[in-house]
């Protein structure tokens, strides 16, 4: 059995960071991954959407970028020019370079500090780890709904990594996957139909960033549906061997294709927990405490730790737990995690609602500006709303929600805020350049400021 200091199950963006933090503390590593060394974000996830994004964006506004280029670029940025599947060579490398051991296959927990891993041809291999951290990430959740799996729904892979657009598309779920990809989707003149069951868009979102995202999308001529749900899929039932759809309210939506971006489900399955005495809930998942701790010497960071599904807060707790395994004086700080959605107009958020604030206690106050009529909106040509939500009792800020461009930017002023816990006349008081939807936040803060 080959020894290490950490044994990392999953080699995406949560697995990659833990590994990086180990080798720089001079801990010895190895990481087990059963199919991309990278995850989904680079190869089928967010480097590939944001790049269909930019492209969309470039045609709609009469740049050229037509879908032969657009589709061209995406393959070179996920590592697939010319070849079926994506090439993670650069992953691999990046994680030798820094001294951690690569190890291809599916990893299971044998018992405490020992990791089975089954490779390519059935070998078997056996690590011990004196900790072990699962990053296993997620995978698509395809709903259950009568008649979907034999139309074969596409899932974020084949939405992002297409090389041939349909004619037609109907996306189930209007979350960022969904939104994002319906408005790359429609720029390209594919006809777009957007179903969810929830009464808006991006429901965890601010209802004014769900109503600017709604107008953009229909602006590109996206018809959605809320309030709706698919009830049965007819396979190849349309008029042209289409997909039809029946709908909750009695219609039908046909298409070519499905779309399924109802969220996702942590890889937790066959981990073999049980052989270190942890036991998932009754829906599946894993509850770690304060210190990304699910046993002893055991840690869960990114999908299956949550609270969100980001990137860039599975790179953050990856790091965390190697801190944390290696004795150093920290734990999460994850009240203050961004969110950003990069559709035309692009959102950006973090912390709590008006109702949430509420809910937990506090005394909020909330505050909006039409971002269309700030200097930005007009040099822009833009709309878009700037809402923050402050306490009245503790003078601090508790929550902003952006739309408009930049907003993915710009909300970084209010991470800072609401991450260090400064009173809302520090931010008040902060300079922001002008013209930016930076300065409509600031400008913003400082009347919440006097308001309080």
């Amino acid at each position: 059995m080959d020894e290490f200091d950490f044994v990392v199950i999953g080699a995406g963006p949560a697995g990659e960071a833990a590994a990086h933090e180990a080798r720089r503390r001079g801990a010895s590593v190895a990481v087990v991954e059963r199919d991309l060394f990278g995850g989904s974000c680079p190869f089928w996830a967010c480097m590939p959407s944001k790049t269909l994004l930019h492209e969309a964006a470039v045609h709609a506004c009469g740049g050229g970028h037509d879908w032969a280029a657009a589709s061209a670029r995406r393959d070179w940025m996920i590592s697939r020019e010319g070849i079926p599947y994506p090439d993670d060579a650069g992953h691999v490398r990046a994680l030798e370079e820094a001294g951690a051991v690569a190890v291809r296959g599916s990893g299971r927990l044998a018992g405490p500090g020992r990791v089975e891993v089954r490779g390519p041809g059935g070998a078997r291999r056996e690590l011990g780890a004196r900790d072990v951290i699962l990053a296993v990430g997620s995978e698509p959740r395809i709903p259950g709904i009568p008649g979907l799996a034999d139309a074969e729904p596409w899932t974020n892979r084949e939405g992002t990594s297409l090389r041939e657009l349909p004619h037609s598309i109907v996306c189930l779920g209007g979350g960022p996957v969904g939104v994002e990809l319906c408005q790359v989707y429609a720029r390209y003149g594919v006809a777009t139909t957007l179903v969810q069951s929830n009464e808006r868009l991006i429901p965890r979102e601010h209802p004014r960033s769900s109503e600017f995202v709604r107008r953009g999308l229909e602006r590109d001529g996206v018809v959605i549906r809320t309030g709706v749900r698919t009830e049965r899929v007819r396979p190849a039932a349309g008029p042209a061997g289409e997909h039809a759809l029946d709908l909750s309210d009695g219609s039908t939506v046909v298409a070519e294709r499905i779309l399924a971006a109802t969220g996702r489900t942590p890889n937790l399955a066959g981990l073999g927990l049980e052989t270190v005495g942890v036991a998932l809930d009754e829906r599946g998942n894993l509850h770690p405490d304060e210190a990304l701790r699910v046993a002893d010497h055991l840690y869960a960071v990114g999908d299956p730790a949550g609270p969100d599904l980001q990137t860039h807060l599975a790179d953050y707790e990856g790091q965390l737990a190697v801190r944390v395994a290696l004795g150093d004086d920290v734990l999460p700080h994850l009240r203050a995690i961004p969110r950003a959605i990069f559709t035309d107009p692009e959102t950006g958020s973090v912390g709590l609602l008006e109702a949430e604030a509420r809910a937990r206690g506090f005394d909020p106050l909330e505050r909006t500006s039409d971002l269309g009529t700030s200097a930005k909106g007009y040099v822009s040509d833009a709309e878009g709303h700037v809402t923050v939500v402050a306490d009245r009792r503790t003078r601090r800020l508790l929550g902003a929600f952006l739309a408009g461009p930049g907003a993915g930017e710009a909300i970084h002023l209010a991470v800072l805020g609401i991450r260090a816990d400064l009173p809302i006349d520090v931010l008040a008081d902060t300079i922001t350049a002008f013209p930016t939807t930076s300065r409509a936040l600031g400008v913003l803060l400082a009347e919440v400021a006097r308001q309080l």
